[in-house]
């Protein structure tokens, strides 16, 4: 939601023409944390188990992806996994001027709607 508010804000409204926003959340999470946020949001354990990159990209290839953007893919997800993702940044407050939105917050309301509830 954060990120969708800011390209709004930047694409509709002055002041916004040649900056660039770092965004984040107000805290930085590990993935255990993340799945922990998941499990409280859906009431029920959640667990994350951490695979090798070749056997990511493996079984991406295997559902239809190209190879290139599989290994893309795993290099997005390279830097979270070693805690390289954890400064946060002031690209929400300076576009938005609020804070960001908390992941347990998002998932909270993520996860309160079908399918993940009943309607």
């Amino acid at each position: 939601g954060d990120i969708a508010a800011v390209a709004v804000a930047a694409l509709t409204e002055p002041g916004h023409h040649g900056r660039t926003y770092e965004l984040s959340g107000p805290r930085a999470l590990t993935l255990d944390e993340a799945v922990a946020e998941i499990s409280t949001a859906l009431g029920r354990p959640v667990r994350y188990e951490a695979i090798a990159p070749k056997d990511y990209i493996d079984g991406l290839v295997a559902s239809g992806w190209a190879r290139g953007e599989a290994q893309a893919m795993a290099m997005g997800f390279s830097p979270i996994a070693k805690s390289l993702e954890a400064p946060t940044a002031p690209g929400v407050r300076e576009a938005l001027g609020r804070d960001p939105r908390d992941f347990g917050e998002h998932v909270a309301h993520a996860f309160s709607r079908p399918p993940w509830r009943a309607a």
